[in-house]
């Protein structure tokens, strides 16, 4: 099929975006279903790149994928540029299972890898595909054997799709893709045992983009108390228990997190150091501040807050306001890891939400650090499609 844009709009493609909006288009001719190649051309006629339809409802009505115009988009094509992806990161530090002990690290990133909407993840014997457009409807059978060609040792692929993608395109994953086990496959970060249930839980089942971050506030938590809010099933704080941490709390709304986190704590043989909680987290946090609780180390690790452009205010608001009650809740000293992973939301207004909590709370506080994405969740210079987990280590007085 082919996509005329409007005078004007071809700009952003030609500057590298991935993204083609259905406000941009001008004309569409032979139209296909959801996940049709279709060509790129400007309002007269000039080829610009080859990309993913997403449907005639989509907002986001194209995902660019290829900018040479002889190069077809197809399984060849799919197996090639997974293969690449791959080999970046191995080409950095070696295969992955032979640094920090770790077995589960992410292969495809999106835009980042020339892959726009499609995601893989790891976890030794088991790939997670998350399919956030339904540019790659009906794709799942050519990932699935490109993804047996690109990698080495995988045994299982399970597909999801994201929730904003089935809401806002419509996506559903073919019946014979989506996960029909629910035990558990068991991968290891830097030592420490996890699990992750085939197309369970959040995002691709585990937070690997946490993986240095969780390293560095390990490195800190020896010998201090520490507190875990938004835990999920627990990375953190087996990490810092199996780093020397006096004793770690962890709270979290999911009641299968919250029971995935105790397995991991015992699995790791933490459990006696590490409790856990479920709790509404901004509700348990003023309960704390009134029953005045404290702690060494606060690690903040929220959900996305900030879910459009005109929702920003309100997530900086919130942002702010589970910020102070953490630093109301630190012994003098103590430190504060403190994360956002709203995409909407860049790191210089994050610190600026962190100063009206500084301010509000009366103490001195300063910036000891920031926090960023592993080398596995690259972004492009020049592009903030991908460039969406930042976070501060804070100190008070």
């Amino acid at each position: 099929m082919k996509i005329f844009l409007k005078k004007g709009r071809e700009r952003p493609v030609e500057r590298g975006s991935s993204w083609v909006f259905s406000g941009a288009l001008e004309q569409v001719e032979e139209q296909g279903e959801a996940g049709s190649v279709a060509e790129v051309f400007s309002a007269d006629g000039q080829w610009l790149a080859r990309g993913l339809w997403c449907g005639e409802a989509a907002e986001l009505s194209v995902r660019v994928l290829e900018r040479r115009e002889d190069v077809p988009v197809d399984e060849e094509w799919l197996t090639t540029r997974l293969a690449t992806a791959a080999a970046r990161r191995f080409s950095l530090a070696g295969r992955p299972e032979h640094w920090q002990g770790t077995t589960g690290w992410r292969i495809a990133f999106s835009e980042a890898d020339g892959l726009s909407g499609l995601v893989v993840d790891q976890f030794g014997a088991l790939a997670v595909v998350q399919l956030g457009s339904a540019g790659w409807s009906g794709w799942e059978g050519r990932i699935q054997k490109a993804l047996a060609e690109a990698l080495d040792g995988v045994e299982q692929v399970v597909f999801e799709a994201t929730d904003e993608a089935a809401r806002r395109e419509g996506l559903a994953v073919g019946a014979d893709y989506v996960a029909t086990s629910e035990a558990p496959v068991w991968f290891r970060e830097s030592g420490a045992e996890f699990s992750v249930v085939p197309g369970g839980g959040q995002k691709t089942g585990f937070y690997l983009d946490q993986r240095d971050n969780r390293i560095r506030v390990a490195m800190l938590a020896k010998g201090r108390r520490m507190l875990s809010c938004y835990c999920y099933t627990g990375a953190f704080e087996v990490l810092a228990a199996r780093a020397g941490a006096l004793s770690v709390e962890g709270w979290d709304s999911s009641v299968p997190a919250v029971a995935a986190a105790r397995l991991h704590a015992e699995r790791n043989g933490v459990a006696e150091k590490v409790t856990y909680e479920v709790a509404d987290v901004p509700a348990r946090l003023r309960k704390a501040r009134d029953r005045g609780e404290s702690w060494d180390l606060v690690v903040l690790d929220p959900p996305r807050l900030v879910h459009s452009r005109g929702g920003l205010e309100r997530g900086l608001r919130a942002y702010k306001d589970i910020n102070l009650l953490a630093l109301k809740l630190l012994a003098p000293g103590g430190l504060l890891a403190t994360f956002s992973c709203s995409g909407l939301l860049d790191a210089g207004t994050f610190r600026r939400a962190l100063g009206w909590a500084a301010a509000d709370s009366g103490r001195t506080v300063q910036v000891m650090g920031d926090f960023g994405q592993p080398f596995d969740h690259p972004r492009l210079v020049g592009s903030e499609e991908c460039d969406y987990l930042k976070g501060f280590l804070l100190r008070v007085d």
